[in-house]
């Protein structure tokens, strides 16, 4: 499946951090980057289905969806084939987009603490939200190498639908 590549700029970086202390979530820390991961895709998401990163809605969005009916969900690690979408349990009984969008950082390390200008944001598929509710659940863990204390319904990227097919 081609899947279109966005590069990470400095801007959107120093934009993402600017961001991080009015829209951090006090939840379960998976990783020390979570919530600048999360930024840097929805610009990328932005970047891609727009054409323009500066459209996405950081901040105005807090509490809802990314963007209308869709969610980006982004994970910054090495690229590989058997990644997966993740959405958390008590997330996907709280919300319900009609898309969830998996992005993945392709980062050097599963235990990147930064992210670098010229990372590649690589846009891997979507999948409707009846499919994600059905995808089997389980605790992927923390990138501090413990339990996550939390499910995560799980798709494999390779079974998400193109975006090319995102239809909103």
């Amino acid at each position: 499946m081609k899947r279109p590549i966005v590069q990470i700029t400095q801007e959107m970086i120093d934009e993402a951090q600017r961001l991080v202390p009015e829209t951090e979530v006090k939840r379960t820390v998976a990783s020390q980057i979570d919530t600048l991961t999360g930024h840097l895709g929805e610009m990328a998401f932005a970047k891609f289905h727009f054409g323009n990163w500066k459209l996405h809605t950081i901040g105005a969005n807090k509490g809802k969806e990314d963007f209308p009916d869709i969610e980006i969900k982004t994970s910054a690690f090495p690229f590989r084939e058997n990644l997966n979408l993740l959405v958390r349990e008590d997330y996907a009984q709280k919300r319900k987009p009609k898309f969830y969008v998996q992005i993945i950082l392709d980062t050097k390390s599963s235990r990147a603490s930064s992210i670098e200008a010229g990372t590649s944001a690589i846009i891997c598929g979507f999948a409707v939200s009846d499919e994600v509710d059905s995808a089997p659940l389980r605790d992927f863990g923390s990138k501090f190498g413990s339990r996550g204390g939390y499910r995560c319904h799980y798709v494999p990227i390779i079974e998400l639908h193109s975006i090319e097919n995102l239809k909103v």
